[in-house]
């Protein structure tokens, strides 16, 4: 079990966050097929990720169908297998949890916040990918990160490379990842990762392939590749939006200068229960657009157990609504 409990800074830093795109519906083949629409210039969008930790499923299939029901846009699991609040306790998997739950909801899009590169070759996590694009006819947001929890390697014998090794690997995977979604067979021959004439059958409904979804925020490899391969950046957003707005002007100069539009990527970034519960909608409310004014387009609420409810009530019917008028 964990020692100590993660920072709120580590834990975004580490798991990043989500945002989704925009669906136009398209049919082909005989089968019903969804493609995914550029995100930047879409409206305010609103997530939720209640943690599958200290929690039982039938709890957290309540608060994802609320959800549903209320309105928000996107809603997350995370990918860990041991509690990341340091307190012993059951912890359900994201990705056998993601299809449950998405075999259970009907507008949400649906995605992992975000998957760790360390846990799985990226081609089963493909085959996964695509599996839960078919459950949800469509509704997948794939998360991806480096992986960064410690702990959990070594409990449980994973390999926990250097944060540059972690890196490198997570590049080879969103590679990986893409040609097998676009590709009939698929040949890949990189440092970490192999395919050799793959064949990927059945592709996502999503096409050319879900909404790819990369969070983190290292200079040297990660936000080059978010750069030219995410349709959805999750990164820290500072208290201070005069400094999430430098965040992202940099961000927005390396797009430009690997030839991509930085409205092609959309930002997202978390919002905790402490900025929400107790507060005034109209306080709220100016959190999210001073925010939303320097380029965030999407916001996930992080919920721990027991879900609050009331809260997410409140903020559907209190902040949601006037945020996307």
């Amino acid at each position: 079990m964990v020692g100590m409990p993660v920072s709120r800074r580590g834990f975004i830093k580490g798991v990043g966050a989500v945002a989704a795109a925009s669906m136009l519906r398209v049919r082909g083949g005989g089968a019903e097929q969804v493609r995914a629409a550029a995100p930047g210039a879409a409206r305010i969008r609103f997530g939720v990720q209640p943690r599958p930790e200290q929690t039982t499923y039938d709890d957290i299939l309540r608060c994802w169908q609320t959800c549903d029901e209320l309105g928000f846009d996107s809603a997350f699991t995370f990918d860990h297998f041991m509690p990341i609040d340091g307190k012993p306790g059951p912890c359900l998997e994201g990705w056998t949890l993601l299809s449950a739950l998405a075999a259970q909801t009907k507008h949400v899009k649906v995605g992992v916040l975000v998957t760790g590169n360390t846990y799985r070759y990226p081609a089963v996590l493909a085959k996964m990918a695509a599996t839960v694009d078919q459950v949800s006819h469509g509704r997948l947001i794939l998360g991806m990160g480096a992986a960064w929890f410690a702990a959990e390697h070594t409990a449980y014998g994973i390999p926990f490379y250097s944060k540059g090794e972690r890196a490198r690997r997570l590049v080879e995977s969103v590679q990986v990842v893409k040609a097998l979604f676009t590709q009939d067979r698929a040949t890949f021959t990189g440092k970490y990762y192999q395919l050799k004439d793959a064949p990927f059958d059945p592709k996502p409904v999503q096409r050319p392939h879900p909404p790819i979804l990369i969070g983190g925020m290292g200079p040297k490899v990660v936000l080059p590749l978010v750069a030219r391969h995410a349709d959805i950046w999750n990164f820290f957003a500072p208290d201070d939006p005069a400094q999430a707005n430098e965040t992202i002007a940099r961000f927005d100069a390396l797009c430009q200068k690997v030839g991509r539009n930085p409205a092609e990527v959309e930002k997202q970034t978390t919002l905790h229960p402490k900025e929400i519960a107790g507060r005034p909608a109209k306080e709220v409310q100016g959190r999210v657009r001073a925010l939303a004014a320097v380029g965030v387009r999407h916001f996930v609420v992080s919920l721990p157990a027991p879900y609050d409810m009331a809260m997410l009530r409140a903020f559907a019917k209190d902040v949601m609504p006037a945020l996307r008028d």
